[in-house]
């Protein structure tokens, strides 16, 4: 059974390559950066379909050859047909409210399918969320009657819009894993040992709160910054100090979170949809939610102190 879950998850990886070399071939008709923009979506497909079987090491020098691309600015989106507003206007009336039901759908599929189990085995989480993704394309082929080129151009698009930043949520995964099996969160609580007050229980949820958020928008996720932050303050500030571990652990996640509303490094939530909705301003999605953040950071610590003690 273990094997069947590993190959279903790989066959969603294969999926997600296919999609890159889609992009890859869409970018040989860009006028400018051709050659590093079709390399770039190449080797993302690369990675997607061999990942399993390629060496660690091929896969990070791949990676390293992805970053500098993009760090020389060799990956573009090229120039699309405009699409007639007058004839979106129409397409727009005609669905309705009905387009919002394949995004729902993704959610809803991931979230039912977080509940089943194989045997004693969780589904991965590429094949809840492949499977939603396959549904809910599905789904919305239903409600728009597309042609296939109109949704393998328009996939392309999305794609290199969103561009590098798609790679950020498993990159920044990883580094957390690594930030963790570094020490990162022993060499934390030694430097807090020096600067909080000892047995000041209201220090120690303040810092280890803000200390959330902080390295929630250096790694651009919360369960990167969780392990290490929890190692090197909860546990020894505040779970220490008679904290209850399990509203320690939960509000610490969630304060988490609101380190990801202020960070571009959270590139899902706050990069892109500027890209998708082509904002004139990058910033426009965390301005919109810094305000509703920081009175959440407060909220947290207050709780934190009233609940877990």
């Amino acid at each position: 059974m273990a094997a069947f879950l590993d190959y279903a998850a790989e066959f969603i990886f294969i999926l997600c390559g296919f999609i890159s070399f889609n992009a890859a071939y869409r970018a040989l008709e860009n006028e400018n950066a051709k050659v590093g923009t079709t390399l770039f979506w190449s080797i993302l497909g690369v990675i997607f379909m061999f990942g399993k079987v390629l060496p660690y090491e091929v896969c990070g020098i791949l990676l390293l050859v992805m970053g500098g691309l993009t760090m020389t600015h060799q990956v573009q989106v090229g120039t699309f047909a405009p699409v007639d507003q007058k004839a979106r206007q129409q397409y727009s009336e005609k669905i309705g409210n009905k387009i919002f039901i394949p995004a729902v759908l993704v959610a809803v599929v991931a979230l039912i399918l977080s509940r089943v189990k194989l045997g004693e085995l969780a589904l991965p989480g590429a094949v809840m969320v492949g499977t939603g993704c396959i549904l809910a394309l599905f789904t919305a082929m239903f409600i728009c009657r597309p042609n296939f080129q109109d949704t393998r151009h328009d996939t392309a698009r999305l794609l290199m819009q969103v561009g590098s930043a798609s790679l950020l949520p498993q990159l920044l995964g990883a580094l957390g894993q690594v930030f963790t099996k570094a020490g990162v969160g022993d060499v934390i609580s030694t430097m807090m040992a020096g600067i909080l007050p000892e047995g000041s229980i209201f220090f120690g949820v303040v810092v280890y709160c803000l200390a959330m958020v902080i390295f929630t928008m250096i790694m651009g996720n919360a369960f990167a910054a969780f392990s290490v932050i929890t190692v090197g303050i909860g546990i020894p500030f505040v779970i220490a100090q008679g904290g209850d571990a399990s509203v320690v652990g939960a509000l610490g996640m969630t304060c988490g979170y609101c380190g990801t509303l202020l960070t571009p490094m959270a590139a899902n939530f706050n990069i892109v949809p500027t890209a998708v909705l082509e904002t004139k301003d990058k910033w426009t999605i965390i301005k919109a939610q810094a305000p509703m953040a920081l009175l959440l950071i407060l909220i947290h610590i207050i709780l934190m102190l009233t609940l877990a003690f």
